[in-house]
């Protein structure tokens, strides 16, 4: 197998513990290889994102081209280039001592989730000849201008709270105005950065929209990674978080100081549940996991998504899509502008009938699932719907408290890659005088 990395090395690495499970049954190799410009792939090192002459090549094809070099320098020049490893009742011999072996390549099928799974399946659409097939879990790509409206992600977000508990959405969405009755005076800005254990103080308006900030972007991590089960993936939480954080907030009449305090202790639930946290620091981020600085930087060129609320068919804020608002942020932080059809463009948008061999699986817990495909384009471009699963859980290692659905989904996952190999097999189409490791590559991104 081959992990491609997602936007942080460390975290996307062991999170796909469904690949490492089927390893030894499709003799797979597993290799990691990170995507330029995040972990440590820093093209020009410690000054890779000093100025547009650096940052420029980080787009998601530059990133595709290097997974084409190194998938082809694996088949033709790596260290498994010259022996040959069995598959699944294979008859052949090892390769040595002169016997003879079929010159034949191996084939690789693609996983990713959540970027990683955008990056699979523009894999194989962009170069059909280099995979086999992708599963692309939890890839919203169609989260695009033109595409997937700007309310939908907030308005899936919102479901999982309101779905969880009535009172906790009314409660999340009576919040926001109380924040702003509390903070108008200098004594509510007080109470609240004590009530909230501030690292650092409320003193002025902007203070306040970085807060609502901060707290708007903790319920939609909590949504993604809303698993059955304790999870540490953007932070440690216990199982079914969202249940946990909805549990002290039931009461939306309440009056304002009341209603902040069951807040800030749903809220304990994502920034402190191990009791460690000394203080709640708006001023770093809600995920601090991820790779920040790179992702910022596709988000202002390829990567724009549309994103809006309403507070009406949400709990969120009202707070419109400004691309001008937007694009003036990319100008001043990256010295670029956004290109809002650029992934369109580029790898056919909601066009996918020429596609082939690509599992699209979304869970309905998860925000992202607004932007992804959650209906079969072909009998080769195939949807699954997992109504129980948050953000790509259906990628994660086997779990106890597994939804049926996700062990459903696993298993339609391992029959469709056995048939892509089997295709690829019966007609291969590929070949080379030198001997290949014959085993199947299972290649992540």
């Amino acid at each position: 197998m081959i992990r491609f990395g997602n936007e942080k090395t460390d975290q996307y690495f062991f999170m796909p513990g469904f690949m490492w499970e089927i390893a030894e049954e499709f003799r797979a190799l597993i290799v990691f290889a990170e995507h330029r410009y995040y972990g440590v792939s820093m093209p020009y090192g410690d000054r890779s994102f000093d100025d547009v002459g650096r940052v420029g090549y980080l787009t998601s094809q530059q990133a595709l081209a290097d997974y084409v070099d190194l998938i082809t320098y694996l088949r033709h020049n790596g260290s498994y280039s010259n022996r040959v490893l069995y598959q699944i009742g294979d008859t052949y011999d090892t390769g040595v001592g002169g016997t003879s072996v079929p010159s034949v390549t191996n084939p690789v099928i693609a996983f990713g989730g959540s970027y990683g799974g955008m990056l699979a399946a523009w894999f194989r659409i962009k170069y059909p000849a280099i995979i086999e097939g992708a599963i692309a879990s939890s890839a919203p790509i169609w989260q695009f201008t033109g595409m997937t409206p700007c309310n939908a992600f907030y308005r899936v977000t919102s479901s999982v709270y309101t779905d969880t508990s009535a009172e906790c959405g009314l409660t999340i969405l009576a919040s926001w105005k109380a924040i702003d009755n509390v903070t108008k005076t200098v004594n509510g800005k007080a109470w609240l950065s004590h009530k909230w254990n501030l690292c650092s103080p409320l003193t002025n308006d902007n203070d306040v929209s970085t807060l609502k900030d901060w707290v708007s972007e903790l319920y939609v991590n909590l949504a993604m990674i809303n698993y059955p089960y304790p999870a540490n993936f953007l932070t440690p939480l216990p199982g079914n978080p969202v249940k946990e954080v909805c549990k002290p907030m039931k009461n939306h009449k309440e009056d304002d100081f009341t209603l902040l305090g069951s807040v800030f202790k749903g809220l304990s639930i994502y920034f402190n549940y191990t009791g460690t946290s000394k203080c709640l620091d708006i001023l770093s981020s809600s995920a601090p996991t991820l790779g920040e600085k790179g992702w910022n930087y596709q988000s202002c060129t390829e990567i724009v998504m549309p994103m809006c609320s309403n507070g009406i068919k949400d709990i969120f804020e009202k707070k419109p899509w400004d691309i001008e608002e937007n694009a003036r942020y990319c100008f001043e932080n990256f010295g670029v502008q956004p290109s809002i059809y650029a992934i369109e463009k580029t790898y056919g948008g909601k066009n996918l009938n020429a596609a082939s061999n690509i599992i699209f699986s979304n869970g309905l817990l998860d925000p992202w699932s607004s932007g992804g495909v959650l209906q079969d384009i072909s009998k080769t471009v195939v949807a699954v719907v997992i109504p129980e699963s948050a953000h790509h859980l259906d990628l994660r290692a086997s779990n106890a408290m597994d939804p049926e659905s996700v062990i459903k989904a696993r298993k339609f996952y391992k029959n469709t890659i056995k048939n892509w190999i089997f295709n690829y097999q019966k007609h291969p189409t590929r070949s080379s005088n030198n001997l290949f490791v014959k085993q199947q590559i299972v290649l992540t991104i």
